[in-house]
């Protein structure tokens, strides 16, 4: 049986720890840049932002007052438009999009031009009000092919 003094578990801790932060780091380095575009006066789009760097994400913010100019040159559907656009490894994502739908969309690569949420739901990500229960919505999944229900949220779990 190995036993270990004081000294020899804090360095095997330490490693332990050293080599769990650095499986983080790499994960998040490999996961790609989200380019969001979005109204310089808009404040939810911070708090989805935030939620996408939570999650790993590199993310680089461009203001635009003219942010439907963008949507249209990616080509957002305008019953799907919202309130910020970005743009990730040739897919657009729309609007509050939960980081783990995003994810998984990098992941299966279906054909389609990307993710929408429409509107603005109470409790997705960038839209959390203290006090407030969240509301259920769709993320759809969008293209030249139609669209098709990608996942349902409640806040920011799936049901």
């Amino acid at each position: 049986m190995l036993m270990l003094n004081r000294r020899s578990f804090l360095a095997v801790l330490g490693t332990s720890g050293a080599a769990m932060m650095a499986g983080r780091a790499f994960a998040q380095a490999n996961l790609p840049k989200v380019i969001v575009t979005k109204d310089p006066n808009c404040g939810c789009c911070g708090g989805w932002v935030e939620h996408m760097k939570a999650a790993g994400f590199p993310v680089e913010v461009v203001t635009s007052s003219d942010v439907d100019q963008v949507k249209l040159r990616l080509g957002v559907p305008g019953d799907l438009a919202s309130c910020h656009t970005a743009e990730v490894s040739g897919y657009v994502v729309e609007g509050h999009v939960p980081a783990d739908a995003v994810k998984r969309l990098l992941a299966e690569k279906p054909q389609a031009r990307g993710l929408a949420v429409r509107g603005m739901p109470m409790g997705s990500p960038g839209m959390e009000v203290v006090g407030k229960a969240p509301d259920s919505y769709e993320v759809v999944l969008f293209g030249s092919s139609g669209r098709t229900s990608f996942a349902r949220y409640r806040g920011v779990n799936r049901v």
